[in-house]
């Protein structure tokens, strides 16, 4: 079992918190002398390119995050933070970068119970609904959507939930990066509303 940091952004977060997302996918980077974008099939078929996560391991999320401005001790996380606010205090109050985020800030931690190494176009309906994605019914927005109903911009729909993802995919990576169809770690886990060093530790 091993700690490892792991970032998220703030509709990502909310997903987390809402119980709704309890599975991710990572690209593989293969090291050198592997460039972007290398056809890696073999590597993978035999092993030489693993994913460095595997099941058991504990993942502490880093996210967008701040000090409140009266007690230090107190941290303000930007995806609790309503839409509207954050617009009007654009510019006024800086926000760090989860990247920077200490892990004794950190708020969720994740628990590593599965790990699988696909073609990202793999996806399943199902796969692709716990990524965080929620469902509408009925209506003219019938289908799936993300983040959620409080998102207000940018929308990410699809008819299906394999179709939603894909659309978030190009949203997050760029245009034409769910057709590259990378090889990707498919981690899924169960989320733990505390921090890491709260919790019992593992056997």
């Amino acid at each position: 079992m091993t700690d490892r940091p792991i970032l998220f952004s703030a509709p990502m977060i909310r997903a987390l918190l809402d119980g709704r997302k309890v599975q991710t996918r990572r690209v593989l980077k293969p090291p050198k002398p592997f460039a972007e974008g290398d056809d890696i099939s073999v590597q993978v078929a035999t092993g030489t390119i693993v994913p460095k996560i595997v099941a058991g391991d504990r993942l502490w999320v880093k996210e967008t995050w701040r000090i409140d401005d009266y007690d230090d001790r107190e941290t303000i996380y930007v995806a609790d933070v309503p839409a509207d606010v954050i617009r009007e205090t654009k510019g006024i109050i800086k926000s760090r970068p989860s990247i920077f985020m200490p892990r004794t800030r950190s708020r969720l931690t994740l628990i590593v119970t599965d790990v699988r190494v696909q073609r990202l176009q793999d996806i399943s309906e199902e796969d692709a609904e716990a990524e965080g994605l929620w469902y509408c019914p009925e209506g003219d927005g019938a289908g799936f959507w993300f983040s959620g109903p409080e998102m207000t911009e940018k929308h990410v729909w699809g008819e299906g939930s394999v179709e939603c993802y894909a659309r978030l995919w190009d949203h997050i990576n760029g245009k034409g990066a769910w057709d590259a169809n990378p090889w990707v770690a498919a981690y899924t886990f169960e989320v733990h509303k505390c921090n890491i060093d709260a919790m019992e530790p593992q056997p």
